[in-house]
C-alpha cells in the first residue's frame, strides 16, 4: 500500500516563500518518476515539476527560476522550495509518484499567496 505524508503548506504573502515535503511508502522509491502537481477548485491538475530518477528536472513555464525540486531518496523524501510566490500559485499542491503503468496520488496540501 502506498502512503504519502504531505507537510509545509500555508498561507503566506506574495514575494515569500514555502518548501513542501513528501515522504512515500510502500514503493520501491527509487525507481519512480516524482512530481508535484497544483490544482485550483473547477480546474484541472497541472504539472508543477518532476524529477525523474537519474535525476532530469522539469518545471512548468509558470514556476522556472522560482520553484526547485528535489528529490531524497535514502529518506524516500521528494521537496518543493517555492520563492518569490504570487497569488496565482495559489492551489492545492500534491505529490505525484510514477513508474510505467503505476500512479500514484497525495491526499493534497493547501497553499495560499495572498496578503
Amino acid at each position: 500500500q502506498v502512503q504519502f505524508v504531505e507537510s509545509g503548506g500555508g498561507l503566506v504573502q506574495p514575494g515569500g516563500s514555502l518548501t513542501l515535503s513528501c515522504v512515500v511508502s510502500g514503493i520501491t522509491f527509487r525507481g519512480y518518476v516524482l512530481g508535484w502537481y497544483r490544482q485550483v477548485a473547477g480546474r484541472q491538475r497541472d504539472m508543477v515539476a518532476q524529477i525523474t530518477p537519474s535525476g532530469r528536472i522539469t518545471y512548468s513555464d509558470s514556476v522556472k527560476g522560482r520553484f526547485t525540486i528535489s528529490r531524497d531518496n535514502a529518506k524516500k523524501m521528494v521537496y518543493l522550495q517555492m520563492n518569490t510566490l504570487k497569488p496565482e500559485d495559489t492551489a492545492v499542491y500534491f505529490c505525484n509518484v510514477r513508474q510505467l503503468g503505476n500512479n500514484f496520488w497525495g491526499q493534497g496540501i493547501q497553499v495560499t499567496v495572498s496578503s
